[in-house]
């Protein structure tokens, strides 16, 4: 006995070492001493050979057999197993003349193991259905994990049920399973549940639950649960810090990875790749060399995988010598690292140096897959390299990839773009599958072409639609300002059983209030946003914030800007430009200086808001202080609209010529803002020899707009040069000009209401004139306002004071009156409404066409600077 037992402790070290040496003398051993025909001894020499690979010998030791037993055949079908033959292994098991649960268990880990999730679930059930044999924990555990792998939710519900049933829902094991399925289904809510019942949770549970944290409940819960582990690995570094990367926060990666260092804790290459893939996403180049030097100094090589990510990182800060010198120096490249390259040159539009590229990447041999055609696809979509494109997609039918989805919505999308839509519908009806890009990709190639109908048309026929087929639909209607079928849409989208807003619909849905200007609504939404969890998402807050700011919430905008746990560059600007747009000049340099102290790199939208804050509040030294900075300190290149800024800025406070001079020396070609923001100024100063300089310009760009026309006439109204105001007219008369009507909207009751200059049409228009009337009667009483209809100060009754009157009928005392305004408010209606705060006690907000007034008590948030 003793001997035996020796013997088969042998085989056993014999097969974890994988000596088949030994193994054959073993082998020989047995048969010299006479105790090759003990059953045991021969089990154990069966999964000896299984486990060096010897599959051949094994089947021969097992056919010796006289009487397997069944330990012998779950041996030999885990060895079967182990080396991917599932069909012999299958056949074995219809084969036992007797099973018991280890051979269920060892078909379904055979399954399971070699990617047939499917028959795990099907032995599970014939396994179940055989009143003798009943399920153990492995069982359980091989089917749960296979309900994860295909999402398939309710089967696993009922499958923890079963759990319950036969008293395995305290141990430990199942519970592992049951929380990682039910983490892959995306019910963390049920996860947490299991998570909190496990006494003791592993590493892989709080690593799991990290994990779906990050998509159930956002960036800001996933890293309190990572705070709370007590212990971590590597796994959870790499979790917590891709998490961070892929949610688009650059700055926090970069700091995770500093305190994963800090900690002791070696990255490898799938930390590198996150951080590198953030250093790209932030734009930081200082630190993807910091990072590139590191990865030189503790690695010996360049591994393949994160050698493609630096490359990818070069050429997204368009650094593409240096993407190629790292491509260069690669021991060995990949479909993956070619691609990439191929993406970077063109992502900067350099389509002949990728096109070169690809036909290098040919030469050599290496095989493009889906992702290297569409990319060159992609290249292809201007009219140049339409004819290239045409002969890729033959290409691409040549090596069999023409029905790879990828390609085939490339190929949609550049036949699209290409404008040759038969073409585009030609392959979209070809394709034998189709996923959610290729039907999006219709819907947002018709929709981009403004062809609403045809998008909706598309989408109508979807056999299957999830969220982000419904949130493409929604963007199409509110993106060209269809606003109540985009609503519409969503409503009939909440009714929809298997599909849940994200926080793409939310952002979309704020963009909806943005321009609808409805505090209202977009208050409804916010609710909905916070109900469904997602009020803590970055990208949603920073749609709250640029709702809020639309509306003339800056106050609101800032509280919420401020519970951003982890704001990322378009969190700053939503709130710079929120300021920006209230007139609050000095508030909107300190939330750029924070910024800057925050570590966050502004871009040209930064300045573009941060300069248009200190225009509105005559922060002259402070906006050219800025205007020369950006480009030496940043290395951002001034746009039309940073110049447009620069000039208004100058303009507004009267430096004229110094606005004209930054107009004459502008490295590129002055656009048409650019000369209506000095031809406003000259509004504003009375300068009519260069207010007809400004639309001398302006004619030469052959702007329709009545605008300007209509700015020259003020000017030469409040100089008193009548014939100049009769020019003006007549020149709009000549060219077909009409002037756009004047007109503001209040939303009172769920309804918006519009009134236009000395409107007649609204049903309570008598009522309205009488409260003007009212109002204008305390103002004169004040003796701060003379109504003087000589004058052409007096511009009669103007839009904004129809509106404010009829919110001062409507509303109550307790309540700010919000108006909107589609032109820029006049001077007579800004005093009118400014002393009307005073006379009511009322708060007044009005929108204009360039930014917010805020009337308080007899004062304007503008300081009568607009």
């Amino acid at each position: 006995m003793r001997y035996s037992q020796s013997l088969s402790e042998a085989m056993k070290i014999c097969g974890k070492q994988r000596s088949i040496l030994n193994a054959k003398k073993l082998h020989g051993h047995l048969i010299s001493t006479g105790f090759i025909s003990s059953v045991f001894l021969q089990n154990h020499l069966l999964n000896m050979y299984s486990n060096c690979g010897l599959i051949e010998d094994s089947s021969r030791v097992f056919n010796e057999i006289d009487n397997p037993n069944v330990f012998s055949w779950n041996t030999m079908i885990n060895g079967l197993s182990d080396l991917g033959m599932i069909e012999k292994a299958r056949q074995l098991f219809d084969e036992m003349p007797e099973r018991d649960c280890v051979s269920w268990n060892t078909m379904m880990s055979c399954y399971f193991q070699n990617g047939k999730v499917e028959e795990t679930i099907k032995v599970f059930f014939i396994m179940f259905k055989d009143y003798i044999y009943c399920p153990d924990l492995y069982s359980f555990s091989y089917v749960i994990k296979a309900c994860g792998s295909l999402r398939l939710l309710k089967l696993g519900l009922v499958l923890h049920c079963l759990v319950e049933k036969f008293s395995y829902g305290e141990d430990p094991f199942i519970q592992v399973s049951i929380l990682d399925m039910y983490v892959k289904c995306g019910a963390v809510d049920l996860a947490d549940k299991v998570f909190k019942r496990i006494q003791s949770p592993s590493l892989f549970c709080w690593n799991n639950m990290v994990y779906g944290y990050s998509k159930a409940y956002g960036v800001g819960r996933a890293i309190e649960l990572f705070e709370q582990m007590p212990e971590r690995d590597t796994v959870s570094w790499n979790t917590i810090i891709s998490i961070l990367s892929q949610h688009g926060f650059g700055v926090n990666t970069l700091s995770m990875f500093m305190e994963m260092c800090a900690h002791g804790c070696e990255p490898n290459s799938v930390t590198y790749a996150s951080v590198l893939s953030s250093c790209a996403s932030i734009l930081d180049v200082q630190w993807g060399r910091h990072i590139h030097a590191r990865i030189v100094r503790s690695e010996p090589s360049l591994d393949v995988f994160v050698g493609s990510t630096l490359i990818d990182m070069y050429a997204k800060f368009g650094h593409l010598e240096t993407a190629k010198r790292v491509f260069s120096n690669l021991p060995e490249r990949n479909t993956v690292s070619w691609t990439s390259l191929i993406g970077g040159f063109a992502q900067f539009e350099f389509e002949e140096e990728a096109l070169v590229l690809f036909d290098q990447m040919r030469k050599v041999a290496v095989a493009s897959d889906q992702f290297t055609v569409a990319t060159i696809l992609g290249v292809c979509s201007s009219r140049k390299y339409t004819c290239f494109g045409t002969q890729l997609h033959a290409h691409s039918i040549k090596i069999g990839l023409d029905y790879a989805i990828p390609v085939s919505n490339a190929l949609v999308i550049m036949y699209f773009k290409c404008d040759n839509i038969q073409m585009a519908n030609h392959v979209f009806r070809h394709m034998p599958l189709r996923d959610i890009i290729s039907w999006t990709a219709m819907i947002s190639a018709y929709s981009q072409k403004g062809d609403i109908g045809s998008a909706r048309e598309y989408f109508d026929k979807m056999p299957q639609r999830n969220v982000i087929t419904w949130n493409s639909m929604l963007a199409a209607y509110i993106q060209h300002g269809h606003w109540e079928e985009g609503l519409k849409l969503y409503k009939v989208m909440l009714l929809q059983d298997n599909v849940m807003p994200d926080w793409v619909t939310f952002s979309t849905l704020f963009g909806a209030c943005n321009d609808f200007a409805s505090l209202r609504l977009g208050n409804q939404i916010i609710a909905q946003a916070v109900k469904s969890g997602f009020d803590s998402d970055v990208s949603v807050a920073n749609g709250i914030v640029t709702m809020y700011s639309k509306c003339g919430q800056f106050e609101k905008a800032r509280k919420v800007f401020d519970s951003i746990v982890y704001k990322d560059l378009v969190s700053w600007n939503a709130m710079i430009t929120s300021y920006a747009l209230n007139g609050q000049g000095k508030s909107v340099v300190q939330i750029f200086e924070n910024m800057l102290t925050s570590g966050v790199i502004p871009d040209h939208i930064s300045y573009i808001g941060l300069l248009s804050g200190c225009s509105h509040s005559g922060l002259v030294s402070e906006g050219k202080y800025y205007f020369n900075s950006m480009t030496k300190n940043h290395g951002i290149l001034r746009s039309s609209e940073h110049y447009t800024c620069i000039v208004d800025l100058l303009g507004r406070a009267g430096f004229l010529e110094e606005a004209k001079k930054v107009i004459e020396e502008m490295p590129i070609q002055p656009d048409s803002a650019v000369w209506v923001a000095l031809l406003s100024a000259c509004c504003t100063h009375g300068d009519s020899k260069l207010a007809e300089y400004a639309v001398k310009h302006l004619q030469e760009l052959d702007l329709k707009d009545s605008g300007s026309y209509v700015l020259l006439a003020n000017v030469y109204a409040e100089t008193g040069d009548l014939n100049g105001v009769v020019k003006v007219r007549a020149m709009m008369r000549d060219r077909g000009i009409r002037k756009n009507p004047g007109c503001s909207w209040i939303e009172v009751g769920n309804t918006v209401h519009v009134f236009t200059a000395d409107d007649a049409s609204h049903p309570q228009i008598n009522e309205v004139h009488r409260m003007v009337e009212e109002v204008l009667k305390k103002i004169e009483d004040t003796g701060k306002y003379v109504k003087d209809y000589s004058s052409s100060r007096y511009r009669g009754c103007h839009s904004e004071k129809l509106a404010v009157a009829f919110g001062l009928i409507h509303l109550p005392s307790w309540m700010p009156i919000h108006v909107m305004k589609n032109l820029r408010i006049c001077s007579d209606c800004h005093t009118v409404i400014k002393l009307t705060s005073l006379v009511t006690a009322r708060e007044l907000v009005v929108r204009d066409a360039n930014r917010f007034h805020h009337f308080r008590n007899g004062t304007c948030s503008c300081e009568d600077y607009w």
